[in-house]
């Protein structure tokens, strides 16, 4: 069977990009990306260290798409070298609420200890420490 090897990208789609832009610019540290794919749109997605969000807009999603694209459907998990510590108290200065944790959960590669908020749309945000 072929194997693959990492993720490239994921899609999240919003009901506002300029408002989600702001949002994990502000609160996450995100850097905004345009870019222009070969269909001659102007697209626009987040980047982080080697990895991106694509954004797509709610009320006119780019193809192809999910069969069901929606606004707040996704849950999230970021992993960062940032103690929560820190992120709690940049949390508590942009007004945004921490619904959950720290709280210990099992990721992809073993045990972190995370805490989670919502972004504009509710998806669910896990900001995470490997431990």
């Amino acid at each position: 069977m072929p194997e693959l090897s990492s993720l490239d990208h994921l899609v999240l789609t919003v009901a506002d990009v300029d408002q989600t832009v702001a949002y994990y610019e502000q609160v996450l540290g995100m850097k905004v990306e345009v870019f222009h794919p070969s269909d001659g749109s102007v697209r626009t997605a987040l980047s982080f260290g080697t990895q991106k969000i694509n954004l797509h807009p709610a009320a006119k999603p780019f193809e192809p798409k999910a069969a069901a694209p929606t606004p707040g459907s996704a849950d999230l998990c970021f992993l960062s070298a940032t103690p929560l510590t820190e992120w709690q108290v940049h949390f508590e200065a942009e007004g945004v609420d921490v619904l959950e944790g720290p709280v210990q959960r099992t990721g992809a590669t073993g045990s972190i200890m995370s805490l989670y908020i919502r972004d504009p749309d509710g998806n669910l945000i896990e900001v995470s420490n490997p431990l």
